[in-house]
């Protein structure tokens, strides 16, 4: 079941070449169903269990009916088989090779006219041979699969088992033998697992718990295979050298999604060769497989294993802590505001291994990169309006600062203010109001005097109590940031045009129209330094300075900065609407902590 297009394919490729490769079932299968158009004879040939010569040895005498010389050696004698064999085309099929030179070559016949070969490998044994790789099932026939295991008992999967059963397939990753493995469990104790319907989610729910050591994963004599699922990668595993298994069991911190690996940073030579050789051999052992270029996936099952493996290793703790310093820096490439769509498309690969390790490798972060994973997935999702999706990550990085951290350490500062941003977009501002107050109260006493990172804070307040209609309260504290950014910062920095626009739109809204004119050209004056030509911000100066001179009925000062305006965003994504309707608000500053 689930395999018939396979099936055709290799009855093709035998018919059409000497040579082919599949796996174990696939070949017990195929030789069952093609008894008679092998009438010289299937061998079965197990290559890791002993010589393989004997084993043809063997074949010929009981099955062919042979009596082989005495006096001559093992090639002696194998010459002899294959001069004598049964007459018709014949098949052999050497079953889990590991070494073509060593285990088939020397037994082969020296004529393929009449004979057929099959090898089922692990790995890949390169282009001269006619091949068939196996992947996973999909998920319709890995569904069929599993009704076609319980189905002779009439055990009819109707939802919600067929959902739960499509979610159990799913973690077993659509792995035929799992499936089998599984599948034969639960048609074994079926009655007393589903006395309450709950078949299904119990089985899942204890694989989730046991993983491979359950008993449902292990050997099962009802179906043709002598291993496990963890001993079927195993066999794979033994077979690779301690620094390829290390480089694996370091690939298993990922989290179950595609992941970056840049050999091209790696520039001792040495260590780049085994980087090489160990993602090759993993891949040709099916253990690793390739998505793009540079882009690599694990299995459900093989990460699982090499979770298994990780937990008996003794260097594991050192690994981790290597996996998190490296994901850490990934994380930094992550914008901390006004994040674009290629900058999105750049990073997102890395985002479900960030959140691996924030939510399940914290202890192995230094203080110094504690807030970093926390605050990078808060930018991340908040910056693209994915509120709801940035919010437990702030949160629980608010939480373990509170824990790891000094009270009056900067980071805490940084995670509450970023928190407070995120609780002010969704309008939630008595939770924001007190923990702006907060990380302002912490940076005063853990940074120096006018710090950047004051005024930062001070503005964001400021933006609140904007927000809020408190114009009184805010006024104040947009001076104030406006005289330590002048202070901490070159003259003509953007981040002074902020200030600027800020301390303007709040005049603005109070009516104080001559008040605001001068800021907002200030600002310009400053963006047209320091940005390049034609920069978004430019495009929201001349937007707020129109504005300005719209409110006034200054019509033909407005109409030329906002024909500049639109001018400059045409290329870019911000709608055409926002620009001429309305002035954005000031933006907020979404701090990092530590660089």
């Amino acid at each position: 079941m689930g395999r018939e297009k396979e099936l055709a394919e290799l009855d093709a490729l035998l018919k059409n070449n000497q040579r082919g490769v599949g796996k174990t079932e696939l070949s017990r299968r195929y030789a069952h169903a093609h008894k008679s158009a092998y009438p010289g004879g299937i061998c079965w040939l197990e290559v890791p269990a002993e010589n393989v010569g004997i084993q043809i040895l063997m074949f010929a005498q009981n099955n062919l009916g042979l009596i082989l010389p005495e006096e001559e050696d093992l090639p002696g004698k194998l010459h002899y088989c294959w001069q004598n064999w049964s007459e018709g085309e014949a098949l052999l099929i050497y079953n889990d090779v590991t070494d073509y030179e060593t285990q088939i070559k020397p037994f082969l016949p020296p004529d393929l006219s009449r004979f057929r070969v099959l090898l089922t490998t692990r790995k890949n044994l390169g282009s001269a041979f006619q091949s068939l790789p196996l992947d996973v099932l999909t998920p319709l026939l890995a569904m069929e699969l599993l009704k076609s295991i319980l189905l002779p008992r009439k055990r009819v999967l109707h939802e919600p088992q067929s959902a739960k059963a499509r979610e159990l397939l799913k973690w077993l990753g659509y792995l035929p033998l799992a499936i089998q493995l599984v599948g034969r469990f639960l048609d074994q104790y079926w009655e007393i697992l589903n006395r309450d319907n709950l078949a299904l989610t119990k089985m899942l729910e204890r694989l989730q718990r046991k993983s491979l050591e359950h008993r449902a994963m292990l050997a099962n004599e009802l179906i043709n295979y002598p291993n496990g699922v963890a001993e079927a990668m195993a066999l794979s595993w033994d077979r690779l050298d301690k620094k390829t298994q290390e480089i694996g069991l370091r690939l298993g911190l990922y989290a179950l999604a595609p992941f970056r690996l840049s050999l091209d940073q790696i520039e001792d030579d040495e260590e780049l060769e085994v980087w090489e050789i160990a993602i090759g051999d993993l891949l040709n052992l099916h253990l690793l497989k390739g998505v793009e270029y540079g882009v690599y996936s694990l299995h459900p099952l093989v990460r699982e294993f090499l979770q298994m493996k990780l937990r008996e290793y003794s260097g594991a703790d050192e690994l981790r802590r290597g996996f998190v310093v490296a994901i850490v820096e990934a994380a930094r490439k992550i914008p901390h505001q006004d994040i674009t769509q290629e900058q999105v498309r750049e990073v997102e690969v890395d985002i479900p291994h960030i959140e691996e390790v924030a939510e399940n490798l914290t202890e192995y972060l230094s203080d110094d990169d504690l807030i970093v994973p926390f605050t990078r997935l808060g930018a991340f999702y908040k910056d693209q309006g994915f509120y709801p999706q940035a919010q437990p990550w702030l949160e629980k990085g608010k939480e373990i600062a509170e824990k790891r951290l000094d009270k009056d350490n900067s980071d805490v500062a940084t995670v509450y203010n970023n928190l407070a941003n995120l609780y002010e977009s969704l309008g939630k501002y008595e939770a924001a109001e007190p923990l702006y107050l907060q990380a302002i109260e912490i940076v005063k006493i853990a940074l120096p005097e006018n710090h950047p990172y004051l005024a930062s804070h001070i503005n964001n307040l400021a933006l609140l109590y904007k927000s809020l209609g408190k114009y009184e309260a805010a006024e104040p504290l947009y001076l104030q940031a406006l005289e330590i950014h002048k202070i901490a910062l070159p003259e003509n920095h953007p981040q002074l045009a902020t200030h600027l626009n800020n301390l303007a739109l709040l005049y603005k809204s109070l009516g104080k129209y001559e008040a605001a004119e001068p800021l907002y050209l200030q600002a310009i004056e400053i963006h047209k330094i320091a940005l390049p030509e034609n920069h978004p911000s430019l495009a929201i100066d001349f937007n707020n300075l129109a504005n300005l001179y719209y409110s006034q009925g200054k019509y033909e000062a407005a109409e030329p900065l906002y024909l500049q305006a639109i001018e400059i965003h045409k290329p870019d994504s911000l709608p055409m609407a926002l620009i001429i309707s309305g002035s954005p608000p000031g933006p907020k500053n979404f701090s990092t902590g530590k660089t």
